[in-house]
């Protein structure tokens, strides 16, 4: 995890060794997606755990249902304006197909997506890394990120 790298919403670019022994969970977003409410459970999360070495990096994405529409200035406003989110956003990339953002090449096949294949699925699927950097776990999009806590905890201690 930590030999990639990818630009913050504001063009910087930005090395994931920054984290290096932190518990680090990355996610798809998108603004217009009836699971965008998982940004405040992920934001209490990471308000929760942070002193303790949790570290959220959101990938907004808009290839699920054309539900990422905007450019980095909009959704770094959606998500401050709406969910308050202080966590570390990144530029808009893709996460399926031959244009996959590299991390995210590297995750599927790390941790796979089970019977339907390696793809993320859908918004919010939430991958999870031990402070070794090492691939822990993947959950659905569908699981809320409160869910997640108790995993969560287990790493950080």
């Amino acid at each position: 995890m930590y030999d990639f790298e990818a630009k913050t919403l504001n063009g910087q670019q930005l090395k994931l060794n920054e984290f290096k022994g932190k518990t680090i969970i990355v996610v798809n977003t998108a603004s217009k997606c009836g699971l965008t409410p998982q940004y405040e459970g992920l934001e209490n999360l990471y308000q929760k755990y942070k002193d303790k070495g949790l570290v959220i990096l959101g990938f907004p994405c808009n290839q699920f249902g054309n539900q990422e529409k905007g450019n980095s200035n909009e959704i770094s406003e959606f998500c401050q304006v709406n969910y308050g989110v202080s966590f570390q956003m990144f530029e808009k990339i893709e996460v399926n197909g031959n244009n996959a953002h590299p991390l995210y090449k590297y995750m599927k096949s790390a941790l796979p997506g089970g019977l339907f294949g390696n793809n993320v699925k859908w918004n919010f699927t939430k991958f999870v890394f031990d402070k070794e950097g090492k691939p822990a776990k993947r959950f659905s999009p569908t699981t809320a990120p409160e869910k997640m806590e108790d995993y969560i905890k287990n790493l950080l201690t």
